[in-house]
């Protein structure tokens, strides 16, 4: 039997996605790992005091600044020849694509290598369902009670737009997928980057049992692709061939409830010509 490297009995959410990302996360990298939290969700297993729910070394950052420790870590490895140590950051969106992004783009820019897996939640989840810079346009949160105006920030665009060497897209629908492209991101020299989306019940309004199938409904819709970025080709690791309405993903949502049948149909429109775009990169350049 595999050693298990999170504990059981976890205070997560019922049907949280994180910690399912998490779970699958260590049983991809072993032992050998040092993981580091920011104060997010995924800092309810670092926890606290003297008590975690890790296994394996676990540090937790300030919230704006994951990616700096990461740096450090892994530079202290180098010196003392533990270099087959992985080093991984595990965080929200919050702590991704805003706060911590300027900490982020540093250590790319630096080539250091490591690991960073952002859990997208579309929203400040810990600290009461606030907007964030990867809050769908239209969402319900508790900041933006009409709808969020602006659109969903694109970070793995950005990111690449920098020449990471590694990005991809993953999704708790799809957890053997996920696992494919941590392995993957061992394995490169230098810094690689995995966005997840992660559906939250409590935060979306659905019932905790559907996590996996609003997961997979935005898959299968075409609004969240699978693919990833191997030093700037393209592979499409999931390919739809009947993407299904977009309908059935947004009507899960207590989120969406306020969003009229036009704006759905302008969003399928979108989502469409998007991912037709994306198909036609497959083997090629993302630019």
């Amino acid at each position: 039997m595999t050693e298990q490297l999170i504990y059981h009995g976890l205070t997560t959410c019922e049907g949280c996605g994180m910690e399912i990302i998490a779970r699958a996360m260590v049983n991809a990298l072993g032992p050998r790992t040092i993981v580091l939290t920011p104060p997010s969700c995924s800092a309810i297993i670092t926890g606290f005091g003297r008590q975690t729910g890790w296994r394996i070394p676990a540090f937790q950052s300030n919230l704006e600044n994951i990616a700096a420790y990461m740096s450090g870590i892994r530079e202290g490895l180098e010196i003392t020849g533990q270099k087959d140590i992985c080093v991984v950051g595990l965080a929200g969106d919050g702590g991704t694509v805003d706060i911590g992004l300027q900490a982020l783009s540093g250590a790319i820019e630096r080539g250091h290598k490591f690991i960073y897996i952002c859990y997208d939640n579309e929203a400040y989840m810990n600290t009461g369902i606030q907007r964030s810079g990867a809050t769908p346009q239209g969402a319900w949160t508790t900041t933006t009670p009409g709808g969020k105006p602006e659109m969903k920030k694109d970070i793995v665009g950005m990111l690449l737009a920098q020449g990471i060497a590694y990005a991809a897209t993953a999704s708790i629908g799809y957890v053997d997928d996920l696992a494919k492209k941590i392995r993957r991101a061992k394995d490169v020299d230098g810094p690689s980057y995995i966005h997840v989306h992660q559906p939250c019940g409590t935060g979306w309004r659905f019932p905790a049992s559907q996590t996996i199938n609003v997961a997979r409904a935005a898959v299968d819709s075409g609004l969240w692709p699978l693919f990833e970025v191997v030093d700037g080709q393209v592979h499409v690791t999931k390919k739809v061939k009947q993407l299904k309405p977009l309908s059935e993903y947004v009507k899960s949502q207590g989120r969406f409830a306020n969003l009229s049948a036009e704006v759905i149909e302008l969003w399928q429109q979108r989502v469409h010509e998007k991912y037709s775009a994306l198909i036609l990169k497959e083997g090629h350049s993302w630019n």
